[in-house]
């Protein structure tokens, strides 16, 4: 049976937006599986997430501190329908990291990852793929904020899918007249 996945990171609420997008939220709800590669800022956040997922698999990042720290690990290791993911919030600079990721995870079939809100989807020599979902709240130097949504089944993992998401439109204020 496949397991449809829901793949985000750096989501920086409320620093970057007071709420995800609703579009990400209704992915939310369709997901047998939500995986968060850090970056969270609010533990409300989190508690959200986790009430609202059949189930979250998630790591903190740098921006991430106190309960956060305490309530999730550095590197979580999840098996996914035959499919072996380990998520982590930082991997170093882009040149080599395949190399280097391939080293570090060798007993992983796909590593997820965030921290510089950049999408990446490649897969080393090795056979590892790393994903990393970009931001839905923060695209930085990007010209969308983006999340992934994926399959997982009998091993395999399928149907990867890049979304981007529509320019939030910003609130101008009043001027009197």
């Amino acid at each position: 049976m496949a397991t449809r996945l829901l793949i985000i990171a750096d989501t920086h609420l409320p620093k970057r937006a007071k709420d995800l997008p609703e579009q990400v939220w209704h992915e939310v709800d369709a997901a047998d599986v939500v995986i968060h590669a850090g970056d969270w800022v609010s533990v409300d956040h989190l508690n959200d997430l986790e009430k609202r997922s059949r189930r979250l698999v998630a790591v903190y990042g740098n921006n991430d501190h106190g309960q956060l720290r305490e309530r999730l690990s550095l590197v979580a290791r999840a098996e996914i329908d035959g499919v072996r993911f380990a998520v982590v919030h930082e991997t170093g600079q882009a040149k080599g990291r395949e190399e280097r990721c391939s080293a570090d995870y060798v007993d992983v079939d796909v590593l997820v990852f965030g921290h510089s809100h950049i999408p990446w989807d490649t897969t080393a020599e090795s056979g590892l793929r790393l994903l990393n979902p970009g931001s839905p709240t923060d695209r930085r130097r990007q010209p969308f904020c983006t999340y992934m949504t994926a399959v997982a089944d009998a091993g395999t993992l399928r149907d990867v899918t890049l979304h981007r998401l529509p320019p939030r439109t910003p609130v101008t204020p009043l001027r009197p007249r």
